[in-house]
């Protein structure tokens, strides 16, 4: 368990750990293998949501799992990548939390593990990224804010 006052720090910096979806390149379950090839190139993330068409997170898709669909036996082929949808190469077991139910002490060891954690609202829709990067950057500011905020004396 945080110490209150590291917790009071951490909160005052949790509002700026959500990337919002607006901001998040995702792709559709139904979506051709294709397609997400091209969006994961040219957006240059290691893995990217999958949603469904109600917008509910189904599945992480990485370059890795997509790549691996194209390697033949001695040769390279796209031809693979316009018969797959998404659904058929994504990742179907992940973590992902609603802020209203995870603590943050839940979120910090869930992230220990994973680079990024989906965000969903009660009903399970997308909402955003909670990132290892931010809490990072919110752990920064704890740690050169501490001493200034409670007046903790070197000894």
């Amino acid at each position: 368990m945080f110490s209150p006052s590291i917790k009071h720090l951490i909160q005052e910096k949790s509002g700026s750990f959500l990337i919002p979806a607006s901001r998040i390149a995702f792709v559709q379950d139904d979506n051709p293998l294709y397609h997400a090839f091209l969006i994961l190139t040219k957006v240059k993330y290691s893995k990217i949501p999958v949603l469904d068409k109600d917008r509910h997170v189904v599945g992480l898709l990485s370059l890795a799992m997509i790549t691996d669909k194209m390697l033949e036996t001695d040769d390279i082929s796209v031809d693979p990548l316009n018969k797959l949808k998404v659904r058929d190469v994504m990742q179907t077991k992940f973590d992902k939390i609603n802020f209203v139910e995870t603590t943050l002490e839940t979120q910090l060891h869930l992230l220990i593990n994973n680079a990024f954690l989906p965000v969903v609202d009660d009903h399970g829709v997308f909402q955003g990224l909670l990132t290892r990067r931010e809490w990072i950057k919110a752990f920064n500011y704890v740690v050169h804010t501490f001493d200034k905020k409670y007046e903790v004396k070197e000894r």
